[in-house]
């Protein structure tokens, strides 16, 4: 805390400073404005600090010693510094944690005409979904973050996590641009493996539970111990890339890239490292089975081609994504590697009456050669006989080799998101309500807000409740029904 205390104090020094420490003249105003080689330069500070409270309900139930509301505050400051022929960020994120202080972007850009290239630690956005197409691949996602960050606000550039990256891009033309960028090393998505927000997937595939057919004669109590490995992913070996270009072609905004890379969430191989069997000399004492497993997290190499399209027709601003997903699995019968895919989102916003506004999105995906897939369980052969028992190691490392990443996952799966919002007192008051649905699984998370502006001062009062079949992607959550109060100061 100390540190954070230390920090604010300088940034409230510099932003008090007439030259902000980059020694213009005393003739210079505080607007940032100087001189260098490249022309003009022009420095600005900006950036957000905010105090919020989140709330579960989970929590309120077993009393107010089970209540925490966590960090309250957080900030986030940028200094960008510009010139004809670059331009210079820096933007740091503040909490009050061990590590106050964090990068969330820093790079720089320079400018030569129609082409310019930038590097450093960045977020990027491709496509033209709203929120999660299937095209914005470059940055992975802080998973843990997602629905309360959604509850009251539109973008999740905030759970974005910043890679270190090229980006070059060259426009021609009046309306059209290709550009590409290079990722020196593979990160994926932030997925917790516990706590509140841990899915159960991982939880299932982490933890297999091999339980013996009925059908031996015997009782057999099996004692799995696993361990995890994760290869190292900052190597060349993960380096990943792609290309885009975009262009207007009368009303209609199209777009097309190529990209390589890995997939953001882990598959998983378990391989049987160690087994030992008891066999008792004077039965009916049980069997014992003690087996090590190691649980081998693989990120899986993949090609994606796309294809965006976005047009207003009728007063609808429509907006449509395609995307195929090549994986190495093209049997669709390696459990350690997902199947190919296709996947789409189809999504618009449209004023409707009385000041309504909608905006919908529909996303889905679709595995390829579903019908090979496995489980998700250790299952050995109901058939086992007292015979087998002395051979039950390799039918155990048999049966390891059917676990399926994707295992019981349907052929499809679709969520709707829509958003209505309706504005009162000269804009200043909002109040909107989104709801998810997860079409196949028959759940939904429903998030209303009140949010309100006034300049630069945002307060809000939002939630989150989660509903439907427990077992879903967004049911599981079921006991992380949340409210969250924020007051955001921009400057």
């Amino acid at each position: 805390m100390n540190k954070l205390v230390v920090f604010l104090l300088l940034i409230t020094a510099a932003l008090s400073a007439q030259e902000f420490g980059f020694g213009f003249d005393d003739e210079e105003t505080s607007s940032g404005t100087g001189t260098s080689a490249g022309g003009k330069l022009n420095v600005s500070i900006g950036g957000e600090v905010s105090a919020s409270m989140i709330g579960y309900g989970s929590d309120f139930h077993k009393g107010a010693e089970s209540v925490e509301f966590g960090d309250l505050f957080s900030g986030n400051v940028s200094v960008s510094a510009k010139t004809s022929i670059a331009e210079g960020v820096i933007s740091l994120n503040i909490e009050p944690t061990d590590t106050p202080v964090s990068i969330d972007e820093a790079y720089l850009r320079a400018f030569f005409g129609k082409f310019e290239i930038a590097a450093g630690l960045r977020k990027l956005t491709w496509g033209k979904a709203d929120s999660m197409g299937p095209l914005d691949v470059i940055n992975p996602l802080d998973t843990s973050q997602i629905y309360t960050e959604m509850a009251d606000n539109t973008s999740l550039m905030g759970v974005k996590i910043a890679r270190p990256l090229v980006h070059a891009s060259f426009r021609f033309g009046q309306f059209s641009k290709i550009e590409g960028v290079f990722i020196p090393y593979y990160e994926g998505h932030n997925i917790p493996l516990e706590g509140r927000w841990a899915p159960s997937e991982m939880e299932k595939l982490r933890n297999p539970v091999m339980q013996m057919p009925t059908s031996l004669p015997v009782q057999v109590d099996a004692n799995v111990i696993t361990t995890e490995t994760k290869p190292e992913t900052i190597t060349l070996d993960y380096a990943e890339g792609g290309l885009r270009f975009t262009t207007t072609i009368g009303s209609v905004d199209i777009g097309a890239q190529y990209y390589y890379g890995h997939l953001p969430q882990p598959a998983v191989k378990i391989n049987l490292t160690s087994f030992d069997l008891d066999i008792p000399s004077f039965p009916p004492s049980p069997v014992g089975v003690n087996a090590e497993m190691d649980i081998l997290y693989k990120y899986n190499p993949y090609h994606q081609i796309g294809l965006d399209y976005a047009q207003v027709l009728f007063g609808f601003n429509v907006r449509v994504e395609v995307a195929a997903n090549i994986t190495e699995d093209l049997e669709g019968d390696d459990g350690s590697v997902y199947n190919p895919s296709i996947a789409w989102s189809f999504g618009f916003d449209r004023d409707l009456f009385w000041g309504i506004n909608l905006n919908l999105q529909v996303n889905e995906s679709i595995i390829l050669m579903h019908d090979k897939l496995g489980s998700q369980d250790l299952i050995l052969p109901d058939n086992l006989g007292i015979a087998d028992i002395p051979n039950i190691e390799n039918i155990i490392k048999d049966s390891l080799k059917k676990i399926d990443t994707e295992g019981g996952k349907p052929l499809t799966s679709t969520r709707l998101t829509a958003a209505l919002s309706k504005k009162f007192l000269r804009d200043e008051l909002e109040l909107r309500t989104a709801v998810v649905w997860g079409i196949e699984d028959m759940d939904c998370l429903i998030m209303p807000a009140l949010i309100w502006t006034k300049d630069a001062l945002c307060t809000a009062l939002s939630g989150g409740i989660f509903a439907g079949n427990k077992e879903g992607q967004l049911g599981q959550y079921a006991d992380n029904n949340f409210v969250k109060v924020s007051l955001t100061y921009s400057f």
